[in-house]
């Protein structure tokens, strides 16, 4: 998940000096009903770069108890600095803490950690059979093979990439060029997963950040561009053909992240809305999938529960004091929201 990070330090710092208002939120209850095979929602909070204050905040669905920091409290050591990914896979949990270098594989019930691995600046993760793959801005992708715990492989991609997606039999990674600033990369990666080997570069908007995929064999890449003469924009990409199928106009923002779900793609606004792009007819619609008028000063995160229609959305505010993360029902009104850490960055649910 691609928000502030550190290539935007400069940003990130002139928002937290001009944002200066702190927000109170009420632990609100689960929906009434909430699925049976949900145990609860995990909040990776990035917290400040350099400031060595990264949480995992965890909220158990059926107590209804928000743990803010259950990282330190299965471990006692701190999660470290700017904890920038979070995944789940079987009955292990890899964090990705970007600043401290160091990717750790963890009991995914418990947050106790099982093995630490260390990577120059890991980025993201995510799963494929029996590997996890992290990015890091050396240029690399490293292969984790999750029942050994050990780095087995390590790819070369383009210049500082961050998220990953799957889709085809392929893995798409975004290189972002974010240590290089202000010539930042154009290109996505593109990786046979049963070979393990870089196939193709693709050609996209300047400084590819954030990747999704639907069910019509399109990939969606968020670009925040070069934060002058190109512009933020959104690059399709057709998974059969590794072709760039069209350039949408969107409305973004310096926070990019993205999340698909059914026939929908959900993304932040440069005005902190939460746009919606219909996968299936390939249209962008200008309304607000927030139909309550609820607030998200800050969108910093997106995902949601498939079982239930739900999408979350969590708020960074300031940068600098507690976030919060609230669940919408699939019409987009408020059903809950819960207190996070500072810079809520990545959403996970875990299952019983």
């Amino acid at each position: 998940m691609k928000q502030i990070r550190l290539h935007n330090l400069f940003i990130a710092l002139a928002f937290v000096t001009i944002l200066a208002s702190c927000h109170k939120d009420k632990i609100a209850p689960t929906p009434e009903t909430p699925t049976a095979q949900r145990a609860g929602v995990y909040v990776l909070n990035q917290g400040g770069i350099g400031k060595n204050n990264s949480t995992l905040t965890y909220y158990d669905y059926t107590t209804k108890a928000l743990t803010a920091d259950l990282f330190v409290s299965a471990n006692t050591n701190k999660l470290g600095d700017t904890g920038n990914d979070l995944g789940i896979w079987g009955s292990k949990m890899y964090i990705v803490v970007n600043n401290s270098s160091l990717v750790y594989i963890s009991n995914a019930k418990t947050a106790k950690v099982l093995k630490t691995i260390t990577l120059n600046q890991p980025r993201s993760v995510v799963f494929y059979k029996a590997n996890a793959f992290v990015t890091s801005y050396s240029g690399t992708l490293s292969l984790i093979d999750t029942a050994t715990m050990a780095i087995t492989k390590t790819i070369t991609v383009g210049s500082s990439p961050e998220q990953m997606t799957i889709a085809n039999g392929k893995l798409y990674v975004a290189n972002s060029g974010g240590l290089d600033y202000p010539n930042f990369a154009t290109t996505v990666s593109v990786i046979d997963l049963t070979t393990l080997t870089e196939i193709k570069k693709v050609t996209v908007i300047a400084n590819p950040i954030a990747v999704t995929t639907d069910a019509y064999d399109n990939v969606y890449v968020l670009s925040l561009g070069d934060y002058n003469k190109v512009l933020a924009g959104m690059t399709i990409i057709d998974d059969k053909t590794d072709i760039v199928k069209s350039k949408p106009t969107v409305s973004l923002g310096y926070n990019v992240p993205i999340y698909a779900q059914g026939d929908f793609i959900y993304y932040p606004t440069a005005d902190n809305k939460i746009a919606v792009y219909n996968a299936k007819t390939q249209t962008a619609s200008s309304a607000n999938f927030i139909t309550d008028g609820t607030v998200i000063t800050t969108p910093y995160a997106i995902s949601g529960d498939v079982l239930t229609g739900e999408i979350f959305v969590a708020d960074a505010k300031d940068y600098a004091s507690n976030g919060a993360v609230t669940a919408f029902d699939k019409t987009g009104k408020k059903e809950y929201s819960i207190v996070t850490g500072i810079s809520p960055g990545k959403i996970v649910l875990i299952n019983k």
